[in-house]
């Protein structure tokens, strides 16, 4: 049993947050430091290391697809890459995994390791990725301006949970690291299920869907919130600090009032769509 199966309901309302790219300035140096390069030495990519890893920003970090588990990421890349460079044994079975697979974590991928050589490569690349955000300098990571005090406040009147498709150890060490689990009631992390599942299964703890906000900063958040019926509120790319401001000043007060559905959620979508350049 989870902790996912174990949460209950406090209050009337629950804000969640996710974290890498949303709360925590964590996701630019994790994928330009740790996650493309080591899928480049994994799969022996060398020989095409630099516009590998301009791609695979753009992929993870810069476009629509922002936000995309790990796994799924890194089976679009290699399929540009086997159609590009040089072919990437497994491909296909990889493809229909992140595709069809209920969780797509390190324990999943790794009960996959007999189906075919590729998911034994996919699971050491995870492993080496996660050495390296855990070898990042401390004083290069941390929370957006603001985000402490926007949980401190959002908590006084809502419960509070991290919905992110993070390693749970990560999100864990960062989210205690810099006091800001003292403001949450749960971690729903990559080993759980996929936001949209967690999200879903909040709802099954007696709020009103209406009384649901996700925060996220990417459109798989809002597609999260969307198919749930939930609301969503965007932390905008490149304006992380006006974003949060906002929450403050006048966003949690529209959502705790019933106002947000509607004409104010469809402005704030509209903008973070506009800011990723759709």
């Amino acid at each position: 049993m989870s902790a996912l199966d174990d949460f209950k309901k406090i209050k009337d309302y629950v804000v969640c947050v996710d974290s890498d790219g949303c709360a925590m300035d964590t996701m630019n140096i994790k994928h330009f430091r740790c996650f493309g390069p080591c899928m480049v030495d994994e799969w022996n990519l060398d020989a095409w290391r630099q516009p590998i890893l301009d791609r695979w920003n753009v992929i993870n970090l810069f476009s629509m697809t922002r936000g995309i588990n790990r796994f799924k990421g890194l089976a679009m890349m290699l399929r540009e890459v086997n159609d590009q460079y040089t072919k990437i044994d497994g491909i296909e079975a990889l493809e229909d995994w992140a595709e069809n697979a209920n969780e797509l974590s390190n324990d999943s991928v790794t009960a996959m390791q007999d189906k075919d050589p590729v998911f034994g490569k996919a699971l050491s690349w995870s492993i080496a990725t996660n050495k390296a955000i855990a070898a990042l300098p401390e004083d290069e990571v941390g929370p957006y301006e603001g985000v402490r005090e926007a949980l401190r406040m959002a908590h006084e009147k809502a419960d509070v949970v991290v919905v992110s498709s993070a390693n749970p150890g990560a999100v864990l060490a960062e989210w205690t690291r810099f006091g800001l689990i003292e403001d949450v009631d749960l971690l729903c992390t990559q080993d759980m299920g996929s936001k949209a599942y967690c999200i879903g299964r909040l709802c099954e703890k007696g709020y009103e869907r209406s009384h649901i906000l996700m925060c996220g900063d990417a459109p798989g958040d809002d597609k999260a919130a969307e198919t749930n019926g939930v609301l969503y509120y965007p932390i905008l790319v490149n304006h992380e600090k006006e974003s949060w401001e906002r929450f403050m000043d006048s966003a949690l007060d529209i959502f705790l009032s019933d106002a947000y559905a509607g004409e104010y959620q469809e402005e704030r979508r509209q903008e973070f769509y506009k800011n990723l350049g759709n």
